[in-house]
């Protein structure tokens, strides 16, 4: 199989979209009709990607949103239809442990195309996940909340920070390996996210928090993508939820948010 950046590359270049939706159907706000179906996050997320696919470079659901019976149920079938949509899925999952746990996380990667993942155990919790070489590795950067920097900005003793520290990281990673390597880095700190890509061109970028969050649409769509043109800003509540200051659907809605924020990120890239 292709490498996963390529495999982006090319969707962004079909349809002009640097755009990860994020498939997060919080049971508290799903829609009235689809909450009698037999699986209501799989039937609110076949909507939403019926919806939405010809603006999005990937769907981007995030686990914590599924773990429960019926939960991984739905995901199953998320995945899929994405897939039969044409659309690559990146699992929002943050994993990364010692030994075989990892190795058991990394069976994820048998059913999805991409993954995130949390660098804070080093190089060997990681190797599960890098060394498949058709897969994409997101890292945990310089994340979108305001407490990231209780960790992420800590100076270290020659004068980088810890968020630096994990770009070199990555880059390193990534060139000694499968060249499968990404970054997250948050639009809501925009400084910071140029200061990254500065620092490392060649690595893609998934760039949370331009929706809901208030995040800078400009820097993100800036700086999210690589050499190769690989990269992504999602959006997840600012998308899948907008029918709820709608009078549209839910559908309707979603579709209408998804192709605004393509069009207002294409302005700046």
């Amino acid at each position: 199989m292709t490498a996963f950046f390529d495999r982006l590359t090319d969707r962004i270049a079909d349809i002009d979209s640097i755009v990860s939706v994020g498939l997060d159907p919080d049971t508290d706000r799903l829609p009235d009709d689809v909450r009698d179906a037999d699986l209501p996050r799989w039937e609110f997320n076949r909507r939403i990607i019926d919806a939405t696919h010809e603006h999005a470079a990937v769907f981007k659901p995030n686990a914590a949103f599924y773990e429960d019976p019926d939960g991984w149920r739905a995901l199953e079938k998320t995945v899929e239809h994405a897939r039969e949509k044409g659309v690559p899925v990146l699992l929002d999952a943050k994993r990364a442990d010692i030994g075989n746990t990892s190795r058991q996380y990394a069976e994820a990667l048998d059913s999805v195309d991409a993954i995130t993942l949390n660098p804070f155990l080093g190089r060997d919790s990681l190797a599960p996940f890098l060394d498949r070489e058709e897969s994409g590795c997101f890292l945990l950067c310089r994340t979108s909340n305001p407490g990231g920097a209780d960790l992420q900005e800590l100076e270290l003793a020659d004068g980088d920070l810890v968020y630096e520290r994990v770009a070199d990281l990555a880059s390193e990673w990534s060139a000694a390996g499968n060249r499968n390597v990404g970054l997250v880095v948050g639009a809501t700190t925009p400084d910071e996210l140029r200061r990254v890509r500065e620092r490392v061109p060649d690595l893609p970028f998934l760039v949370p928090g331009v929706g809901a969050q208030g995040g800078d649409a400009e820097a993100a769509a800036t700086y999210a993508t690589a050499t190769n043109g690989a990269g992504l800003v999602n959006s997840t509540r600012g998308i899948i939820f907008a029918g709820e200051e709608s009078d549209q659907s839910y559908a309707d809605a979603a579709e209408e948010a998804a192709r605004d924020l393509k069009e207002r990120l294409n302005r700046y890239r």
